[in-house]
């Protein structure tokens, strides 16, 4: 749940990448960093908040250089702090270094206890520093070779981007849960988490980031390697329900386009007799869209957002995050009074918004509430990078779908089937992992933990 962005040879590096963070700005809201080179020392600037309160033109000019690399940080390993934001930069035998990082390894406890064992001291709490100490503990020469040689040793999800004073790397899991795409202005080398960066700076979409690949980029031109054996991919079907901008290009489509799918096979599986379709916004627009599509009901935005209030799921406190429902939403009274009304929303978590939103609607006269979610019932934390909590916070984990809809306080409650969900996405091969609708982990989990150890693991 966290944005990367990198450039390397641009005379504007830095003012660029505070740019792509911008775009990024979705992906995380608690802490934002600039790392820049000039060729010959690497400047780091990192402070907790959103990007345009941390960086401001007198910020900037002191990031000089030709690259930079940067990140918009939401915790799912490590604490929410300024010692865990990123990028991470240290100096060591080889050279000075800054290394950013979207996703989580899943036995990075494992490593980081061994390392500490051989008297190695550690500067944060987030798993990306295992990754630092495992470079500057390899016996390779080049700094290509030592990073390759580090994430050899890790498992679970990353995309990363690595900065030195010559040059820019970058590296997708093998898997390739994390998003990472590659573009190019004129003859300056562009990554990103998603492609809507891109869009804002100017830059060309060249292509995805491989799953397991490893791009070297440098004043030579940019050399693409495959260091790893060659694994079924596993794409965060996550992205595509919620996390991603609509406006990205991912995994082979544009995220809206598929949003818009899942709306329309919802409408097959589901539809109710109504007077319209409504979303919760802003995450249900695009679903509710491809519904009212499918049915010919009109849509409507009963539900007006406050867009400068952030996103509720990411918020990492708890009470702000009731207290968000409060400053986020506000229904229109004459669109919803006296309708038989279909909600969209892309997901229930908990299901406090919910409930909310739909007392809310009760308030202003709605007369029936028919609650659609264009995603199947979340059941199971993600150990690979997105902020869905332990079971124990998860309403469907303990509560069956009657249950949660008289929780809500809905008419009617379904959700996309698994099926549905792969039929909708429409791969002819479904490469997507669905571990948390599923509890079917791509991974082994090291020392076969028990998920309930691992979710331990994952609040740390």
């Amino acid at each position: 749940m966290c944005g990367i962005f990198g450039i390397f040879n641009h005379k504007d590096a830095a003012n660029l990448t505070y740019l792509g963070l911008h775009a990024l700005q979705h992906r995380g809201q608690e802490s934002a960093g600039i790392s820049s080179t000039d060729g010959v020392t690497i400047t780091t600037h990192r402070e907790m908040g959103l990007v345009s309160d941390i960086f401001d033109a007198d910020v900037l000019q002191k990031l000089k250089g030709h690259a930079a690399i940067g990140h918009v940080r939401y915790s799912t390993a490590g604490s929410s702090n300024i010692g865990n934001a990123q990028p991470l930069s240290v100096e060591y035998s080889q050279g000075h270094l800054a290394i950013a990082h979207n996703g989580n390894l899943i036995n990075a406890k494992i490593i980081k206890d061994e390392l500490q064992n051989y008297g190695s001291i550690f500067q944060s709490t987030t798993d990306t520093e295992v990754i630092i100490h495992l470079i500057a503990l390899s016996h390779e020469h080049s700094t290509l070779e030592r990073f390759t040689s580090a994430l050899s040793r890790v498992e679970g999800s990353y995309s990363l981007v690595l900065l030195n004073n010559k040059e820019l790397i970058v590296a997708r899991d093998p898997k390739g849960f994390r998003p990472l795409v590659l573009g190019k202005i004129k003859d300056s080398h562009v990554v990103s988490s998603e492609s809507c960066a891109f869009d804002l700076i100017g830059a060309r979409y060249m292509r995805e980031v491989e799953p397991g690949e490893v791009i070297h980029i440098g004043h030579q031109g940019m050399k693409s390697y495959r260091p790893f054996k060659k694994v079924n991919p596993q794409y965060c079907i996550f992205e595509y329900i919620y996390f991603a901008r609509p406006d990205s290009f991912m995994f082979g489509e544009t995220v809206y386009s598929v949003r818009k799918d899942l709306g329309r096979q919802l409408a097959k599986d589901t539809h109710v007799d109504a007077d319209m379709v409504m979303a919760i916004p802003d995450s249900g627009i695009s679903a509710a869209i491809g519904y009212s599509q499918e049915t010919g009901l009109p849509f409507e935005l009963g539900l007006i957002r406050n867009h400068y209030v952030g996103r509720t799921f990411i918020e990492p406190e708890e009470s702000i995050r009731h207290f968000g429902v409060k400053l986020k939403l506000n229904a229109i009274h004459d669109i919803v009074k006296g309708k038989r009304i279909i909600v969209i929303d892309d997901s229930i978590v908990r299901a406090t918004t919910g409930r909310k939103i739909i007392k809310m609607l009760r308030q202003y006269g709605a007369k029936e509430i028919h609650f659609r979610v264009s995603a199947p019932p979340t059941t199971h934390p993600c150990f690979y990078g997105i902020d869905t909590p332990s079971r124990g916070e998860l309403i469907a984990s303990s509560h069956t779908v009657w249950e949660i809809n008289k929780y809500l306080g809905s008419d009617s409650l379904r959700y996309l089937t698994r099926e549905s969900l792969r039929k909708a996405v429409g791969k002819d091969n479904y490469t997507f992992c669905d571990a948390c609708f599923s509890g079917v982990y791509p991974s082994k989990f090291p020392w076969d933990m028990e998920l309930e150890q691992m979710e331990l693991f994952s609040k740390r």
